[in-house]
C-alpha cells in the first residue's frame, strides 16, 4: 500500500504540540513556581530549542541526553528533540557519577544538557566522555554553571520561535531511548518508537480521562518512561501541566488545593507517603482527584487509605519496554456497591490491555500456552502491539531473549482471573518456594499492610536448612509506632496461610529506585551471599 498523503499521515506525538498551540494559544500549557507559559510560548520554545539543536550540528538520528528534574525544560525537550528527528535520552537524576557517564557514552550522546544540581557530579568526569560535543548548563536552583557550555535560555535565544516541520519520515523511527534500572547488570537502552509514543501517549489520557480542563501534577519524573508518555499526552489534551522538582507531600498536598490538581501519577512509595501525610494533617479533599498507580503492585490498604481521603485510583501495570503502562484495572459499574474492602482488593489487579495496547496474556513461559483462567494458576504476562519497544540499544542477544515466541516477556509472574483481569503475583526471582509450596511475596506484603503499625514492607525468600527457603519481611514502621516482630509475624498468621507468613523481620528503611520502586533484588542478593538459589 503507497503512503498517499491524502489518507496517510506518520503518527508522532511531535504534532499535538502544533495542534494544542492553534486551538489553545492563550491557555496555560505549564506552570512552574512563579513561572506560566501559554501554548503559545511552550510551542515557541521548543522551536527555539529545536532549531538552536540543529544550529551546533545536532540531526536526525543523534542522541541529546537530558539530567533535569521535572522543570520545564525537560517537558519541552520531549517534543523539540524528537522535531529535529533526533533521539532523547532522558537519564535518572538520581544515578551515580559513574552510571551517568556510562549511559551518557552507552547512548552515544552528541549534546548534554543538565540541571546544575546534578552535573556537579558528572563535571570531573567529562573527558571520559569524548563523543559529547556541546554541554548546556540548566541553571534553576542557582547560576552555577559546573559544565562547560551555555546556560539554557541562552541557548534559546540562539534558535528561532518560527514553526518548524517535523523531521521524521517514519513512525518507526526512534523517538527517545529510556535506561532500565540496570537490576541484573548494566542499564540497558530501551529504544522507543514515534508510533508507539503517539499511541501510548493517546492511550494514557483515554483510560485516565484527561481532557483541556485538566490541570496534570508532575509526580511522576519525566526521566521514567518519558514520564509514562504523559509528556506528550497532556499536551494533546490541552491540559495545563503543573511541574514540581521535589516530590513531598506537603507541597503535593499544597498545590492540589490552590492549583486544583485533578490528575497526577505515583508509585506506590508516592502514595504510601501521601496516604501517611494526609492521615497526620486530617486532610480530606475538597475536589476529586485522579491518581494514577504503576510501578509496583500497591496494596489494598493503600488504595483504601487513599480513596478514604477522597482520591480515585486507577491501577495500570507495564514496564520500561512497554513505553510504561499497557494494562489497566479497567473499573466496572457492578462493582460500586461492593464493601470499601472489596473494591480496593479488585482495584489492586494488573487488569486488561489498553485500548491501544490490545495484547497481553499469561502463559506458560515454556510453551507459550495461556494457564487457566482459575485465579490460582501462575504464569508469566506476555505483551506485544504497538506500545512495545523496537528493542535494546546495541544489544541483540538481550533483545532476542527478550521477544522469544514473538512476544515480549515481561519477567512478572501473575495469575489469570476468570473475568479476563490478570493480577500480579510476583517476578519471578522473587516467588518463594517453601517445600514444595509456592508463595507469592505480593500476597504476603498485602496482609502485612493491613498491620496499622507498619508504613513500607519488602517480602524476600531466604534460606533455610528444612524448607530450602522461607519468607523474610523487611518492615518500616509508621511513624512513632515500635512494633516487635513477634506481634508481626502473629498478625500475619491470623490473616495468611500459617506457612506463608515470615519466619524473620527486620526493622529499617528499604532501598529504593529512583521512581519509588523497592529493591528487592539487594534485600534477596545480601540474604543470599554466598550461597546458590534455584528458580524456576
Amino acid at each position: 500500500m503507497s503512503n498517499n498523503s491524502a489518507y496517510f499521515d506518520i503518527l508522532t506525538p511531535v504534532h499535538f504540540i502544533s495542534r494544542a498551540a492553534a486551538v489553545y494559544d492563550d491557555k496555560i500549557a505549564v506552570i512552574y513556581e512563579d513561572k506560566e507559559y501559554s501554548y503559545t510560548e511552550f510551542y515557541q520554545r521548543v522551536n527555539r530549542l529545536a532549531s538552536a539543536l540543529k544550529k551546533i550540528g545536532v540531526g536526525k538520528g543523534d542522541k541529546v541526553a537530558f539530567i533535569c528534574p521535572n522543570t520545564p525544560p525537560m517537558l519541552e525537550a520531549h517534543f523539540a528533540v524528537p522535531m529535529i528527528g533526533a533521539v532523547l535520552v532522558s537519564i535518572n537524576i538520581r544515578l551515580s557519577p559513574g552510571e551517568l557517564t556510562y549511559i551518557i557514552d552507552h547512548s552515544d550522546a552528541k549534546a548534554l544538557f543538565a540541571d546544575n544540581e546534578f552535573s556537579k557530579s558528572i563535571s570531573s568526569m567529562m573527558e571520559e566522555m569524548p563523543k559529547l560535543k556541546a554541554c548546556v548548563n540548566i541553571c534553576d536552583i542557582s547560576d552555577d554553571r559546573p559544565l562547560n557550555g551555555v546556560e539554557y535560555e541562552e541557548f534559546l535565544a540562539t534558535g528561532s520561535p518560527d514553526p518548524m516541520v517535523p523531521d521524521i519520515d517514519d513512525e518507526y523511527q526512534v523517538i527517545s531511548m529510556n535506561y532500565t534500572s540496570g537490576t541484573t547488570g548494566r542499564p540497558k537502552g530501551v529504544m522507543y518508537h514515534h508510533r508507539g509514543a503517539y499511541m501510548n501517549a493517546l492511550g494514557e489520557q483515554l483510560e485516565f480521562g484527561v481532557n483541556s480542563h485538566s490541570t496534570y501534577l508532575w509526580t511522576l519524573p519525566m526521566f521514567h518512561c518519558n514520564g509514562w508518555c504523559f509528556t506528550w499526552g497532556i499536551t494533546a489534551m490541552g491540559g495545563t501541566n503543573l511541574c514540581l522538582r521535589k516530590v513531598v507531600p506537603e507541597e503535593i498536598y499544597r498545590l492540589i488545593d490552590v492549583k486544583k490538581v485533578t490528575h497526577l501519577c505515583a508509585a506506590p512509595t508516592i502514595l504510601i507517603g501521601m496516604s501517611t501525610y494526609a492521615t497526620q494533617q486530617n486532610i480530606t479533599l475538597d475536589h476529586r482527584l485522579e491518581i494514577m498507580t504503576a510501578g509496583a503492585p500497591p496494596a489494598p490498604t493503600v488504595i483504601q487509605n487513599m480513596e478514604n481521603i477522597g482520591a480515585n485510583i486507577t491501577q495500570t501495570y507495564g514496564l520500561t519496554e512497554v513505553f510504561g503502562p499497557h494494562s489497566v484495572c479497567q473499573w466496572q459499574s457492578k462493582w460500586d456497591n461492593l464493601p470499601l474492602e472489596e473494591r480496593a482488593k479488585l482495584k489492586a489487579r494488573q487488569g486488561v490491555p489498553y485500548i491501544v495496547a490490545m495484547y497481553m496474556d499469561v502463559v506458560n513461559p515454556e510453551t507459550m500456552e495461556p494457564v487457566p483462567k482459575d485465579g490460582k494458576t501462575i504464569g508469566e504476562i506476555v505483551m506485544r502491539g504497538n506500545n512495545v519497544m523496537l528493542g535494546y540499544y546495541k544489544d541483540p542477544e538481550a533483545t532476542e531473549e527478550a521477544f522469544k515466541g514473538g512476544w515480549f516477556h515481561s519477567g512478572d509472574l501473575a495469575v489469570m482471573h476468570p473475568n479476563n483481569y490478570a493480577q500480579i503475583m510476583d517476578r519471578k526471582k522473587d516467588i518463594i518456594i517453601s517445600g514444595g509450596e509456592n508463595i507469592s511475596t505480593v500476597e504476603v506484603e498485602n496482609v502485612l499492610y493491613q498491620h496499622p503499625e507498619i508504613m513500607e514492607v519488602a517480602v524476600v525468600p531466604i534460606p533455610d536448612e528444612k524448607w530450602g527457603e522461607v519468607p523474610k519481611a523487611f518492615v518500616v514502621p509508621m511513624p512513632g509506632t515500635n512494633p516487635t516482630a513477634e506481634d508481626i509475624i502473629a498478625f500475619c498468621k491470623d490473616n495468611i496461610a500459617r506457612f506463608k507468613a515470615p519466619k524473620a523481620i527486620e526493622f529499617g528503611e528499604l532501598p529504593k529506585t529512583a521512581t519509588g520502586k523497592i529493591q528487592k533484588f539487594k534485600l534477596r542478593d545480601r540474604e543470599w551471599k554466598g550461597r546458590s538459589r534455584m528458580v524456576n
